[in-house]
C-alpha cells in the first residue's frame, strides 16, 4: 500500500517537472526558432548584412560623383528602415517571450491568491 502511494506521488511530481521543462525549454526553443526564421526573411528582404558590406560602393557600377553619392544616401536610408523594423519585431518578439514566462507564475499567483 505505501509503495503505490510513494509511487504516486513521485509520478506526481515528476509530472509537473515535465510540464514545467517543456513549458519553458521547449516553448522557449520553439519561439526562438520561430523568431530567427523571421529574421532571416526579414533580411531576404531587407538584406541589411549585405547592404552594409557594401556601403561605399555606388549603385549598379554607376561610379560617377552622383552614382557614389546617392549610393551612400539610399543604402542609409535602407539602413535605417531595416534597423527600426528589425528593432520593432524584435521588441515585438521579446514581448512575447517575457508574456509566456510570466504566464505560469502569474496564473499560480492569482491562484493562490484567490483573485479571479
Amino acid at each position: 500500500m505505501s509503495f503505490s502511494l510513494v509511487y504516486l506521488i513521485s509520478r506526481f511530481f515528476w509530472r509537473i517537472g515535465e510540464f514545467i521543462h517543456h513549458w519553458y525549454i521547449h516553448g522557449s526553443r520553439n519561439l526562438s526558432h520561430f523568431f530567427i526564421s523571421f529574421l532571416e526573411k526579414l533580411d531576404q528582404t531587407f538584406a541589411l548584412k549585405i547592404t552594409v558590406q557594401h556601403f561605399f560602393r555606388p549603385l549598379y557600377k554607376d561610379y560617377t560623383v552622383i552614382g557614389r553619392v546617392l549610393g551612400v544616401i539610399f543604402r542609409s536610408g535602407r539602413i535605417v528602415v531595416a534597423s527600426i523594423i528589425y528593432l520593432f519585431f524584435s521588441l515585438i518578439f521579446l514581448a512575447i517571450y517575457l508574456a509566456w514566462i510570466s504566464f505560469l507564475p502569474a496564473l499560480i499567483f492569482l491562484g493562490a491568491s484567490g483573485i479571479s
